[in-house]
């Protein structure tokens, strides 16, 4: 974290745990918020080859990036298993790629290796960036992943359900707009609340225990537009285009509920409830708030469209699907 957004934030009150989340005074529900994003960070790709490189490396269209249009997407291995998802923006002439900060530097390490000849460079910018969240309950008409500039700022609208934007800007930039945004009745929220509003939302972010488990499918970035079937060759493309034209994927991403106190941990198995040791799927991430546990998980289709599944560790406790609002 930059340490000017750092000591910005400790002077508005935050208290940064030792784990990195970012915790406020509690505020009221029902106002606007405006969010410290401390699990994500920015890794950027510039050089005249940079698009070339990204686009042979990645499942989304590089070239439909623009100021005006961000994308979704993923890096897979050779097998088309994803290593990492991203959201991927454009301020110039150079890419933003917006990932989880334990993923940045595998996910540098391996680009770099495709680089040769190529006029690309890379830089891990999360000490000089910084990453905001804006929420409020009103819908608004921009689409999905829709990007502006502003003021230097690139803003990447996240959905409508509740309207969320994401905020990439340097420090002083990112102090200006929180308190601009305090100045018309935004409340502080919790670095932990944005993950969980992404989580909600299904926006699959991949960690360490969870990097290379699934082919992008799994990960519904297909229903999200990560992933062009008719862009040509990346790495992992064969796989990916293989289970799209085999038919539908037979697992993929599932949103949850259930009565549970701790979130279970990555890649904790799902199972019928009818008992069985046949694995149904696995968590993908979770987060536990006042004895309630959301999670995404990554679960075989089921034909019938019926489900009556329990976490392998806590058979006694039903797992309640839920809609995913960006599917």
């Amino acid at each position: 974290m930059n340490p000017q957004w750092k000591n910005f934030l400790l002077s508005e009150l935050a208290v940064i745990e030792n784990d990195g989340r970012i915790v406020f005074a509690e505020s009221q529900s029902d106002q606007p918020h405006i969010y410290p994003i401390s699990d994500l960070a920015v890794l950027s790709v510039s050089g005249k080859d940079a698009a070339k490189l990204l686009q042979g490396q990645s499942t989304c269209n590089v070239f439909e990036v623009t100021e005006t249009q961000a994308r979704i997407g993923a890096f897979c291995n050779p097998k088309g298993r994803a290593i990492a998802t991203f959201l991927l923006a454009k301020k110039a002439d150079e890419y933003l790629l917006v990932l989880p900060q334990e993923l940045l530097e595998p996910v540098k390490t391996r680009l770099q290796k495709y680089v040769l000849r190529s006029d690309v460079r890379f830089a891990d910018r999360s000490n000089e960036l910084c990453l905001l969240g804006l929420g409020w309950s009103e819908t608004a008409a921009e689409p999905l992943f829709a990007a502006r500039c502003v003021d230097g700022m690139v803003l990447i609208s996240l959905g409508s359900t509740p309207y969320r934007t994401l905020v990439i800007a340097e420090p002083e930039q990112a102090e200006n707009l929180w308190t601009d945004r305090l100045g018309q009745g935004y409340a502080p929220g919790n670095s932990e609340d944005w993950r969980l509003l992404d989580l909600l939302a299904g926006i699959p972010w991949l960690s360490q225990a969870t990097s290379e488990e699934h082919v992008p499918q799994m990960l519904n970035l297909d229903k999200l537009g990560g992933i062009s079937f008719t862009k040509g060759c990346y790495t992992g493309q064969e796989i990916v285009a293989r289970t799209h034209y085999l038919g539908k994927a037979k697992r993929a991403l599932f949103l949850a509920e259930c009565a549970l106190g701790t979130a279970p941990s990555a890649n904790a198995a799902i199972r019928d409830r009818s008992g069985g040791e046949q694995s149904r799927g696995q968590v993908l991430t979770a987060i536990s708030r006042d004895g309630i546990c959301h999670l995404l998980a990554v679960l075989l289709v089921s034909d019938s469209g019926e489900y009556d599944l329990v976490l392998k560790d806590h058979p006694e406790i039903s797992l309640r699907l839920l809609p995913l609002p960006l599917a």
